[in-house]
């Protein structure tokens, strides 16, 4: 994969994919975007929780990581946070970003997270144990007991593999009752997908540069 990093219009760095022609955030502000789709829309909804289980398609940037353990430790909540990532991104573009400024309540760990092992639950602190794995979405086992899923895989354009009913289907299967899956892509062909998988589909605000992104929830009696 070639990878090139680029600034977003919030001063958030992100990278461009250049094998793909895509980027890994908004060009419209990558931290805006992320704290919007992921914690906003999706952590604040466990904000009375003890525990929370997450689960997270495409480690990437390691972004939506770091503002997960500043979740976890602002509001002392233990998180067991596991990510999957297929192509996970060399070291000298990661420390080039700019989060652990953007982040500067938990941004000295940002590296941390990068360098720690993969397949193993590395305890990033008392309040936050990370598990990457290194493997294709489609061919991973999933935990049980799952909360909260950040889906930010690349869109649907690109690798419409990852959107379909039947992958969907997979993580519906894994998660608890009154769980959440949120992603920032709304196209039809995704919520139709989510649907026919069992969720019930919620179109909610986008954040800046985008009109909607969608939370698909796994209820109680489902």
């Amino acid at each position: 994969m070639k990878i090139s990093v680029i600034f977003t219009d919030d001063d958030s760095m992100s990278l461009q994919n250049c094998t793909l022609n895509e980027s890994y955030h908004s060009g419209y502000g990558a931290l805006q975007e992320s704290k919007h789709v992921f914690i906003k829309n999706g952590l604040d909804n466990f904000i009375t929780n003890k525990e929370i289980n997450i689960l997270e398609f495409g480690f990437g940037t390691g972004l939506n990581t770091l503002l997960a353990l500043e979740f976890a430790e602002e509001n002392k909540i233990k998180i067991q946070y596991t990510t999957i990532e297929k192509y996970p991104v060399d070291l000298k573009y990661i420390e080039r970003l700019n989060y652990d400024e953007l982040v500067p309540e938990v941004g000295n760990k940002f590296i941390d997270l990068h360098k720690s092992d993969w397949e193993k639950d590395i305890k990033i602190s008392e309040y936050f144990t990370l598990k990457k794995i290194e493997n294709d979405f489609l061919d991973t086992k999933f935990q049980k007991d799952i909360n909260l899923v950040f889906y930010d895989a690349f869109s649907p354009d690109t690798q419409p593999e990852l959107w379909t009913k039947d992958l969907f289907l997979k993580i519906y299967n894994c998660m608890s009752s009154n769980s959440i899956l949120t992603t920032y892509s709304s196209k039809g062909i995704v919520k139709q997908a989510l649907r026919d998988a069992g969720f019930l589909v919620k179109r909610l605000e986008g954040p800046i540069g985008k009109h909607h992104i969608l939370n698909a929830i796994k209820t109680e009696n489902q």
